[in-house]
C-alpha cells in the first residue's frame, strides 16, 4: 500500500550522509547524461534490492554515488529507500526496490533522474503490481521523488519488470519504456514527465501480438544514427515444441517506436558504437549453454555483436564473441554464464565504444561461481578478442579474495566519473560474504581498464544496513 514516507533515520543509518557541495545562484545544471547533481560529473546508482528497511525484509534501497575529478568517492554518496523522506511509498517486505533502474532527465531540467521500476509493489489492496518512481536529480542530489500517476495503463502486471530511457519519438523529450507482465506488454510514457507525476501521454505497444516476441528486457540507443532513441525489445518467441530466446528493434520515429527487424536474443544488451562509424550496435548477451532454445547462447555463455546502420542493421554478418574467440581471456566452460551483464563506455579515450561482460559464474582455482569480469575493445573493425582484459578478486590490485558463489560481475558499468574522458568500471558481486554484496570502481586509463588503485565499497560501507542486502543487483549511469 501506497503512504507518505517515514524518515529514513528510523530505517537505516543515514540519508545524505555527506554534504555536496552548495550550488551558486549563478550556476547551471551541466546537461550531462548521467550527472543527477549538475555537477559536471557523472555519478552512478547502486541497487540494494534485499536490505531490509524499517524492520522490513526484502524491500531495498538504492545508493546514489556522485562523480569527482578523482572518480567514484564513497564519501559523497546517498541512500534512499521507501522510507526517506519526500520519496513516496512505505517500505514492505519483499518490495525489492532497487532492482531495476535506468537513468535519464524526464521533466528537461538539466539534472539526470532516476528511475526506479517497483515491479513487486502491490497497488493498494487489488492484485496489481507494479509502480514507477522517479528519484528526482537537483543541484543538491536527490531531494524528493513521485510515482508516476497519469497516463497508466488499465491493468498492470509487474509495471516496471524493465525501465529504459530515450527520446523514441524525436521531440526532444526524454520518454521512458516500461515493461508491463499483462498486455500491452510494452508502454511509451512521453516526456517531459512532470515532478507531479504527469506524462505528456502513453503509448501501449503489445509486442507479442505485433512480432511474436514476448517483452523481458528492455534497452535504448540509437542504432540509426538519426539521433532519435531505439528501442531493443528481448524475450521469447514460439517455435515448434517450445520458446527461443529472440530480440526485436524497435525503430524510433515520430509517432513512437515502430516494428522493425528482428535480431539475436538473450537476457541483456547495450546499444554502443564499438566502430565508430557513427551508428549504434547491437551487443547481446546469451549467458546459457547453446540449443535449440538458445540459440545464441554457447559453451559458458556467448555475446552477439549485430551491427548498426541507417535503414537500421547493416547487411554486414553478425559476430558471435566466446570465451574461446581468439584473444579473449579465459576458456568457454560449461555454466561459466559470459554474458550475463553487459556494459558499454569509452575505457582508453579513443572514441571506440568498449564492452564489459560479466562471467559471474567462472570458477576461480577451484571456487565455484568466484565470478570475472572481461573487457573487450572497440575498433575500427569493430568488437573482437584483441586488447581484452580480464578482472576478478584473484587479480593483482582487486580488494579482496576470490570465493565460492561471490558472482563477480554480476553487474557491471562503464561510465566516466573522472571527466577524464576514460570510463571506469564498475563491477558487482551480489553473493560477496553470504548475499551482503559488493562493488569495485577500476579506472580507465591510455591503455585501458586498469586494477592499479582499485576500490571497493559494500553496503555498511556507506552506511547501509549489513547482512543480506545484494548490494549491487543492479547499476546505473
Amino acid at each position: 500500500m501506497r503512504k507518505r514516507t517515514l524518515l529514513l533515520a528510523a530505517a537505516l543509518t543515514g540519508g545524505l550522509l555527506t554534504a555536496l557541495p552548495a550550488a551558486t545562484a549563478s550556476a547551471a545544471p551541466s546537461g550531462l547524461s548521467g550527472d543527477f547533481n549538475g555537477d559536471g560529473y557523472r555519478d552512478a546508482v547502486i541497487g540494494a534490492p534485499l536490505a531490509p528497511v524499517a524492520g522490513k525484509s526484502d524491500a531495498g534501497y538504492v545508493a546514489v554515488m556522485y562523480g569527482t575529478a578523482s572518480g567514484l568517492d564513497t564519501g559523497k554518496r546517498q541512500i534512499i529507500s521507501q522510507a526517506t523522506d519526500g520519496i513516496p511509498g512505505v517500505p514492505e517486505n519483499y518490495d525489492d526496490f532497487g532492482d531495476r533502474l535506468t537513468t535519464g532527465d524526464l521533466d528537461g531540467d538539466g539534472y539526470t533522474d532516476i528511475v526506479v521500476g517497483v515491479h513487486r509493489e502491490r497497488i493498494a489492496a487489488t492484485d496489481q503490481f507494479g509502480v514507477l518512481t522517479v528519484l528526482w536529480g537537483g543541484a543538491t542530489g536527490i531531494k524528493s521523488g513521485t510515482d508516476i500517476t497519469s497516463p497508466l495503463p488499465q491493468y498492470k502486471n509487474e509495471l516496471g519488470w524493465s525501465v529504459a530511457t530515450g527520446d523514441f519519438d524525436g521531440d526532444g523529450h526524454t520518454d521512458l519504456a516500461a515493461a508491463n507482465v499483462a498486455a500491452p506488454g510494452l508502454n511509451i510514457f512521453r516526456g517531459p514527465i512532470s515532478r507531479t507525476g504527469a506524462a505528456t501521454g502513453l503509448v501501449g505497444i503489445d509486442t507479442q501480438e505485433q512480432t511474436g516476441v514476448s517483452t523481458d528486457k528492455l534497452v535504448a540507443g540509437d542504432v540509426t544514427g538519426d539521433g532519435t532513441s531505439d528501442l531493443l525489445v528481448m524475450g521469447q518467441e514460439e517455435i515448434t515444441g517450445g520458446y527461443r530466446t529472440r530480440s526485436v528493434l524497435y525503430k524510433g520515429s515520430a509517432s513512437g517506436p515502430t516494428a522493425g527487424p528482428k535480431v539475436a536474443g538473450g537476457y541483456d544488451a547495450v546499444i554502443a558504437d564499438v566502430d565508430k562509424d557513427g551508428y549504434g550496435d547491437i551487443v547481446t548477451g546469451d549467458f546459457m549453454e547453446k540449443s535449440a532454445a538458445e540459440p545464441n547462447g554457447g559453451l559458458g555463455g556467448a555475446i552477439t555483436v549485430t551491427y548498426g546502420a541507417a535503414t537500421g542493421l547493416s547487411t554486414r554478418t553478425p559476430v558471435r564473441i566466446t570465451q574461446d574467440t581468439t584473444g579473449v581471456p579465459g576458456t568457454a566452460e560449461t555454466n561459466d554464464a559470459f554474458g550475463w551483464s553487459l556494459a558499454a563506455g569509452d575505457t582508453n579515450g579513443d572514441g571506440y565504444a568498449d564492452i564489459a561482460v560479466g562471467v559471474p559464474n567462472e570458477d576461480l582455482s577451484g571456487k565455484t561461481d568466484a565470478g570475472s569480469v572481461v573487457v573487450l575493445r572497440g575498433s575500427a573493425t569493430g568488437l573482437t578478442g584483441s586488447g581484452a582484459k580480464s578482472f576478478s578478486q584473484d587479480t593483482t590490485g582487486v580488494p579482496g579474495t576470490a570465493e565460492r558463489h561471490d558472482f563477480f560481475g554480476h553487474a557491471v558499468l562503464l561510465t566516466d566519473m573522472s571527466k577524464d574522458g576514460r570510463a571506469e568500471l564498475i563491477a558487482s558481486a551480489r553473493g560477496e560474504n553470504d548475499g551482503a554484496g559488493a562493488a569495485w570502481a577500476l579506472r580507465g586509463t591510455s591503455t585501458g581498464i586498469t586494477a592499479t588503485g582499485a576500490k571497493s565499497f559494500g553496503s555498511t560501507t556507506l552506511g547501509g544496513p549489513s547482512g543480506l542486502t545484494y548490494f549491487g543487483d543492479a547499476l546505473a549511469g
